[in-house]
């Protein structure tokens, strides 16, 4: 298992891992897969250079399997939150660790890249391994967005959970 920060020219493994996560889970990313079908590959390279973000891949004999983005905040008083987005692990590396190992490498680089102080994930309601997964690294509920995201099967509620660096 490798684990390390993407960039532009992974680009393209990047997109069909989104791709294949759009289509696995529909319902626990606010994207969908019509629109990241439709996004040109320059925007995701765009995506994966920005200055404010930074996503970590795990790869598996030298496949991209699973993926975790810190986004951080850019106005002045919000300097010292994070966002965790886009959380996954393709089916077939699922229950090696892999997620606990992303979320290793992304809580150590938050807390040694500065400034950072707080970091906000949201997570489907009914997600309970992912949210036991936050859980054991100190994520804590603060709240519950009802009727989130509205999709063709009908709403999803999204926990609202934070960590205190």
């Amino acid at each position: 298992m490798d684990i390390r920060e993407l960039n532009p020219k992974d680009a393209a493994i990047y997109r069909e891992l989104r791709i294949e996560a759009l289509r696995q889970s529909p319902d626990a990313f606010s994207s969908t897969l019509e629109d990241a079908l439709l996004k040109p590959l320059q925007a995701t390279a765009d995506n994966l250079a920005a200055e404010s973000a930074v996503t970590f891949g795990a790869f598996l004999n030298g496949q991209l399997v699973g993926n975790v983005t810190l986004l951080r905040e850019t106005g002045k008083k919000l300097k010292h939150r994070a966002n965790v987005l886009a959380v996954y692990v393709t089916p077939k590396a699922r229950g090696k660790g892999i997620a606990s190992q992303l979320m290793d490498e992304l809580v150590e680089y938050a807390k040694e890249c500065g400034g950072i102080e707080q970091l906000y994930l949201t997570v489907v309601s009914s997600n309970h391994s992912a949210i036991q997964l936050y859980e054991r690294y100190g994520f804590e509920k603060y709240g519950t967005e009802y009727r989130s995201m509205k999709t063709d099967n009908g709403y999803v509620d999204e926990d609202l959970m934070v960590k205190f660096l």
